[in-house]
């Protein structure tokens, strides 16, 4: 079946966005829609241009007989602006405290426009990381997790806080909470994650960092190695940081309870861009 090239621009532009960073050799369009190499790498060309153009993504061009194309998501700087503006309005909702100082946030992270959004922004700050697993603590930071896996095409792997039958044998560790200076035990099953793997932890919230250090511990169970750290909200506020290097989108710098002040604004994620 011959594709007029309205067609092609169309399923190869879809095909594309399904699998990022997954290198696609010419042959197999020219296959899919019986089309010459030269008509593909013009389609392409077209591709490129608009991703670029639109702050969608871009593509990258491996040469040689085994090379083809890998799509990158690339979220320009006016995407993101407005999008964490509004996410600052809506976390600084004085309806979202709760007793004790404490913010709902399960609306946003259920909200899947909210997620996918997020989850591009944070995949684009390391679309040229290598990257082979997204790790999470159950179970806010989930959602939030998948949404970045999916744009850099990884698996997602769950640490737990105790051990589930289902999950096999386990490696369990002990850490130190960062807020509460309290000793807390998180697990994973031994089969989530092959040996030596480049692991970007992503979570919903963050305040001393403690649990995060938790996870960087469980990796050197596993002999991995740390590529990134990102979450959606940090506390401002925590005097003793226990990490340094991360991406937020949002900054939590004070919670008033008597007057029902939430005081957000945008987090680190600009100036990691401008490096």
């Amino acid at each position: 079946m011959k594709f007029r090239r309205s067609e092609r621009l169309i399923d190869m532009t879809n095909y594309l966005l399904d699998h990022p960073r997954q290198l696609v050799p010419l042959t197999f369009f020219a296959e899919r829609y019986s089309s010459a190499k030269s008509s593909i790498s013009e389609d392409l060309a077209i591709v490129k241009e608009t991703f670029e153009q639109r702050g969608i993504g871009t593509l990258q061009t491996v040469p040689g007989a085994a090379g083809g194309v890998k799509f990158f998501v690339k979220v320009s700087r006016e995407e993101v602006e407005p999008f964490i503006i509004e996410l600052c309005q809506l976390i600084g909702d004085p309806e979202r405290l709760l007793p004790g100082g404490y913010l709902y946030l399960t609306d946003i992270l259920g909200d899947p426009q909210v997620v996918q959004k997020a989850g591009r922004i944070i995949a684009s700050a390391y679309a040229d990381t290598k990257i082979d697993v997204v790790m999470t603590v159950a179970t806010k930071g989930i959602p939030l997790a998948y949404a970045v896996a999916s744009q850099l095409n990884v698996p997602v792997v769950i640490v737990r806080r105790d051990s589930k039958v289902t999950e096999g044998p386990t490696v369990s560790i002990n850490y130190v909470s960062g807020s509460a200076k309290r000793i807390q035990t998180m697990v994973l099953s031994k089969r989530s994650m092959k040996q030596d793997s480049r692991v970007l932890i992503v979570d919903d919230f963050m305040k001393a960092g403690g649990t995060v250090m938790g996870m960087i511990s469980m990796l050197e169970e596993f002999n991995s190695h740390l590529a990134g750290i990102a979450v959606l909200v940090e506390d401002e506020k925590i005097q003793e940081r226990l990490v340094d290097e991360y991406l937020s989108l949002v900054q939590l710098s004070d919670v008033d309870v008597k007057e029902k002040e939430i005081s957000v604004h945008e987090g680190n994620y600009f100036n990691i861009w401008r490096r």
